[in-house]
C-alpha cells in the first residue's frame, strides 16, 4: 500500500490482495491508459495482458502517448473497470452501480528487445483471445519494429468493487411504495462471424468455438468477489 493506492472512502470495498487484483484484470482486456503531456491529461483506451506481476500495452510507434514513452520517464495510471449492474434505490441519493475495479499505478518501461516485446503481444493477444497467439501467423521483424509495447510494474495497485442491493431497504424511505433492486449486467459473447473473404473449407478453430466466457464476463451471484456498500470514489 502507498499514499496513492490508500483507499480512504469506503476501505471495507477495497483490497491490497495480489489475488483480488489478479481477479479484476484477467476478467477484462481493455483498459484506459492515463499520463500528463505537455502539462495535460490524456486517457488513452487500449488492450492490455497481464502475465505474473507485469502489465502489458502496445500500440503503433506512431502513438503520441507511446512515442512521450519512449522519449521520458512518464508516471502513469492504468485502469480497468467491470460495470455488473445498476443499483436502483428509492430515492435518487442511495442509487449506484454494481462493479469491479482496479487502479494500477506505474512508470512504463518500453521495451526493446525483440524477445520481450513478443512476450509482451503474446500475453495481450491471449488476453483478447486465449489460444489465437498460437493459432495465427507471429509477427514479422518488420511488424515488430514498428509496434511499442509498454510494461507495468504491478507493485503498486488496488482494487474495489460493489455488490448487493440497495443501502436503503432499512431506512425511512422504505415505506415509499418505489422498487427498488439490482439490473444486473452480463458482457455476453455472440456467435462468430465469419471475414466474408475467408477461403471455404477454413472452419472455426476450437479455441473460438461458442461457450467460451466473454472476457470482462460477471461472475455468479453466488461468488464471493465483493462487498456490499455505497458506489465511491477514490
Amino acid at each position: 500500500m502507498t499514499d496513492r493506492t490508500r483507499l480512504r472512502r469506503f476501505p471495507e470495498q477495497g483490497s491490497h490482495q495480489r489475488a483480488d487484483l489478479y481477479e479484476v484484470l484477467d476478467a477484462g482486456f481493455v483498459c484506459h491508459f492515463g499520463l500528463v503531456l505537455d502539462g495535460w491529461p490524456m486517457v488513452v483506451p487500449t488492450n492490455y495482458g497481464r502475465l505474473d506481476d507485469q502489465l502489458y500495452l502496445h500500440g503503433s510507434i506512431a502513438s503520441r502517448s507511446l512515442r512521450a514513452a519512449k522519449k521520458q520517464t512518464l508516471h502513469a495510471c492504468v485502469t480497468v473497470t467491470h460495470v455488473d449492474g445498476l443499483v436502483l434505490a428509492r430515492s435518487v441519493f442511495e442509487h449506484a452501480v454494481n462493479y469491479r475495479s482496479a487502479m494500477v499505478y506505474g512508470i512504463p518501461e518500453v521495451l526493446t528487445e525483440p524477445e520481450e516485446k513478443l512476450v509482451g503481444l503474446e500475453a495481450i493477444s491471449n488476453q483478447v483471445a486465449p489460444g489465437q497467439w498460437e493459432y495465427v501467423r507471429s509477427p514479422a521483424t518488420e511488424e515488430l519494429a514498428v509496434t511499442t509495447v509498454l510494461r507495468i510494474s504491478l507493485d503498486e495497485a488496488s482494487v474495489k468493487m460493489r455488490q448487493g442491493p440497495p443501502s436503503d431497504g432499512d431506512g425511512p424511505d422504505a415505506e415509499l411504495d418505489v422498487w427498488a433492486g439490482e439490473i444486473p449486467l452480463r458482457t455476453l459473447r455472440l456467435d462468430p462471424v465469419a471475414d466474408p473473404t475467408l477461403r471455404a473449407g477454413i472452419d472455426l478453430p476450437g479455441h473460438l468455438a461458442a461457450g467460451r466466457l466473454a472476457p470482462g464476463w460477471t461472475p455468479p451471484p453466488e461468488a464471493d468477489l465483493g462487498r456490499k456498500g455505497a458506489p465511491s470514489t477514490r
